[in-house]
């Protein structure tokens, strides 16, 4: 396929180009009614590309296949069979593909550090998990995703399962056996759903962790804003095979979609595309080098603890995606919290992740010299000025394992079941009703049927004293909790 072409694109500056007056939505009318005020803060041209597809980049018919000819380029470059564009984000993305594989009180395998939209899918679907644990690292107080016998022996329990979403990298970066994991399932004629949410740079560079659609897996979703060159809530899911039905895929996007699709995560995801093909190895290859130094400034900084490939092993990690930088702080008597704060305030250095251990730190292809002197310059800064910084409460780390709470309900039974608030100190044994988590990343530590442990309470509300933020709990202090009426 001809990949110096960008459908969406082409078709914006063929829109222009005529001079179309439009009748129908935006309401802006291509930027005319938009206050000036407005226009001089984010500029004429953002509302100049937002037209619908429909009677705009394309006629009523979509009888040029505009978004269809930039689709199927990006599944031509990403060696996948189909590719679906979503202007909702990974969010949505992850939704339909779990609903094209499975229905309403059927069950499916779940890798239990998803993120937060991937519960909102099991609530939503009524779909019932069967949770396959993460791999939890005490000395490092994270977790790395579940290996292929964990798969194996789920499935061995649950043989009526339809398939499984699996979450590759995780939010620091450890990636899971994509391949290991496919072969157990195809073994049984199985779907493998991949949320590689922070993959979508994977495809374009052999020193890159694999993608998905290289080692297996059916359908694999990624958030192109976040890796990525195109704007937020740009995602794409890709389809390779026949165990998931293109079509049902398409319907259920369909029902969960937007119909103002916008225009702007069309063109900017069809531009990344024609950008990584034509340039991706060059650009990313760059960017692992880049990387690599700030990596290397790190290891020798005292006080700052790199997340390296010494976690790539049995029982750990698979692989390591060299672009994410998981910096350990606690030598310095700080908590990750502390650290994102101090660099935002005292440096305007936002880091992509922080916890009550570490942060993380991304680069892409889009870093320079001068994003990289600043990242280095503000870690050092972090090491001189923790010393003047409070020491912060204790967080109560939980031990390995005690994360892994019973599944008493369903979540979708669970969330929409008779409820009461009650004080967190009479919670533990509850199950619970609402999603607990910590955000950014955003991965529950409590999802809705689970029963409430006491280590699991501990942890979160003397890591909410510590600087933890919970938004969507109805409770943000962790004062009380909502849970089912039993």
């Amino acid at each position: 396929m001809d990949h110096s072409r960008a459908p969406v694109l082409e078709a914006l500056q063929e829109f222009r180009r005529r001079g179309d007056v439009v009748y129908g939505p935006p309401g802006h009318k291509q930027g005319r009614g938009v206050d000036p005020r407005v226009l001089e803060v984010v500029g004429a041209d953002v509302f100049r590309s937002d037209v619908l597809s429909l009677n705009g980049l394309d006629d009523r018919r979509e009888s040029q296949g505009v978004v269809t000819q930039a689709e199927d380029l990006m599944a031509d470059a990403v060696d996948a069979d189909r590719a679906f564009f979503s202007t909702c984000g990974s969010s949505l993305s992850v939704k339909s593909a779990m609903i094209s594989v499975a229905g309403p009180g059927e069950t499916m395998l779940v890798s239990r550090n998803a993120h937060k939209s991937v519960v909102a899918g099991l609530i939503i679907s009524g779909i019932r998990p069967v949770w396959v644990h993460p791999h939890f690292d005490a000395e490092r107080q994270l977790a790395h995703p579940p290996e292929p016998e964990d798969v194996r022996r789920a499935l061995d329990a649950h043989p009526e399962a339809k398939g499984m979403l699996l979450i590759t990298p995780t939010d620091w970066g450890t990636c899971a056996d994509v391949a290991g994991v496919a072969e157990v399932l195809h073994g049984r004629d199985l779907p493998l759903i991949v949320d590689e949410a922070w993959g979508a740079h994977l495809p374009f560079h052999p020193d890159l962790p694999a993608w998905g659609m290289d080692a297996g897996a059916d359908v694999v979703v990624t958030s192109v804003h976040k890796m990525g060159g195109a704007v937020e809530q740009s995602s794409v899911f890709h389809l390779r095979g026949d165990r998931v039905d293109p079509d049902v895929l398409k319907q259920r996007e369909d029902l969960l979609g937007t119909t103002s699709s916008s225009a702007l995560v069309y063109l900017t995801l069809d531009g990344w595309r024609r950008q990584m093909v034509e340039h991706g190895h060059e650009l990313l290859g760059a960017a692992i080098e880049r990387a690599g130094r700030v990596a290397e400034a790190v290891r020798g900084t005292a006080g700052l603890r790199l997340m390296g490939r010494e976690v790539v092993g049995p029982g750990m990690a698979f692989d390591l995606d060299p672009l994410v930088l998981t910096i350990d702080v606690r030598e310095l008597g700080i908590t990750g919290y502390q650290a994102g704060d101090w660099l935002r305030a005292e440096r305007h250095v936002d880091v992509g992740s922080a916890d009550a251990c570490r942060i993380s730190a991304r680069l892409t292809h889009a870093d320079d010299d001068a994003t990289e002197a600043t990242l280095v310059e503000a870690l050092r800064a972090l090491v001189d000025g923790a010393g003047s910084m409070e020491r912060p409460p204790r967080v109560d780390l939980p031990e390995p394992r005690a994360l892994e709470l019973e599944n008493a309900m369903t979540p979708r039974d669970a969330f929409f079941g008779r409820v009461e608030q009650v004080p967190i100190a009479e919670a533990a044994g509850r199950v619970v009703a609402e999603m607990i988590s910590p955000y950014p990343p955003g991965v529950p530590v409590l999802a809705p049927g689970e029963r409430v442990s006491q280590e699991a309470l501990d942890y979160l509300t003397s890591g909410v004293e510590a600087g933890m933020l919970v938004p969507d709990a109805a409770d943000p202090t962790m004062k009380s909790l909502r849970v089912v009426i039993e």
